[in-house]
């Protein structure tokens, strides 16, 4: 019989993030991942588009549309267009068969350093988007569980989640969260300081989809083996015509050198903060990191060589905070542990 009742709630984790959006349906595993975008006709306030579709028109809309991401440095910045964007993600995962006849239940992952205000904003969304109860758990508890941490054990465990909006770090023992800090500069800022690298160097005008183009083709943290090369197109400033350049990965490590130095110093910074106890932890367990950022090419060299600590790549980091709201549906131990109201 709850089976049965199950195939209607159809519940919901979602990772609302400022770069893309995930959903866990409880069952189904990831049944969306999309960018975190939205097409809205200006004049009509129709959305035309959402995610992926709506990226596609990033920089190249008409007067009369815009494409703009609702989200920014991991809260709400335009409740009307993330309620419209999300009511749109989730009728997007609803099955064929089984429509939510019970509204479901959601369970959000949000930055830990959030006010009380923006923790309400994320609810009140949430509910205008279709739940019939919202809970919300920090990202980086959220991030630790979905990358299989011990987060229950009495040890020390470091989960370093680095998203589009915010990074997000934690030491956590015994359920609870000992030390954290969540910093307002992550992948969108490695985007911005690459397009600013470009105008400053060859005063070549590229857009956004462009610089994270870059960082993914080419970007590092660290020396590679094997240094990279990359045609970037984009528009003169100058001349005012297109022009097209070849760059390096080392020019793409040093745009990135003060984004990067921000996130290592704050690493530092709770490392010094922690209890001698969860620092011997650390040096057996090391830290683990997560995240779209996970993917910047030797990031992992980077923090191990300024921190001392073993570090490893989380499989699926850019899942890692989805599927931990994920076994929060699905394991009672962790909704009732870790879930907030």
């Amino acid at each position: 019989m709850f089976r049965f009742f199950n195939a209607f709630f159809n519940d919901l984790g979602i990772d609302l993030g400022t770069a893309n959006t995930a959903i866990f349906v409880r069952g189904k595993g990831v049944i969306l991942f999309e960018p975190s975008i939205v097409a809205i006709n200006k004049e009509t306030k129709k959305v035309l588009n959402v995610g992926a579709e709506a990226k596609k028109m990033l920089g190249k809309t008409p007067a009369n549309i815009v494409a703009m991401k609702p989200m920014k440095d991991g809260v709400i910045a335009d409740f009307d267009a993330c309620e419209s964007m999300l009511r749109k993600f989730i009728e997007k995962v609803r099955s064929s068969k089984h429509k939510f006849i019970i509204p479901p239940k959601m369970i959000i992952a949000v930055p830990s350093g959030i006010t009380n205000v923006e923790r309400r904003a994320v609810k009140e969304t949430a509910l205008k988007a279709g739940a019939r109860m919202v809970r919300l758990v920090e990202e980086p508890m959220a991030s630790a569980i979905g990358v299989g941490l011990p987060v229950a054990e009495p040890c020390g465990s470091f989960i370093l989640d680095i998203g589009g909006g915010t990074t997000e770090m934690a030491i956590i023992s015994l359920g609870g969260i000992v030390i954290t800090k969540s910093l307002r500069i992550a992948g969108n800022e490695m985007d911005e300081a690459i397009s600013d690298y470009m105008k400053k160097k060859y005063n070549l005008l590229i857009g956004e989809k462009t610089s994270e183009d870059i960082k993914i083709n080419i970007g590092s943290a660290y020396p590679l083996e094997e240094e990279l090369t990359l045609e970037v197109h984009g528009r003169d400033l100058v001349e005012g015509l297109p022009r097209m350049i070849k760059i390096h990965s080392e020019e793409i490590r040093e745009a990135l050198k003060d984004t990067l130095i921000s996130i290592v110093e704050a690493v530092r910074d709770i490392l010094e903060e922690t209890p001698p106890e969860l620092s011997s932890d650390l040096v057996e367990n090391g830290l683990v990191i997560a995240g779209g950022g996970a993917l910047l090419r030797n990031i992992d060299k980077l923090i191990s060589q300024e921190t001392k600590l073993p570090v490893v790549i989380a499989e699926q980091p850019m899942f890692a905070v989805v599927h931990g709201t994920g076994k929060m549906l699905e394991e009672d131990k962790y909704f009732k542990e870790f879930s907030q109201e």
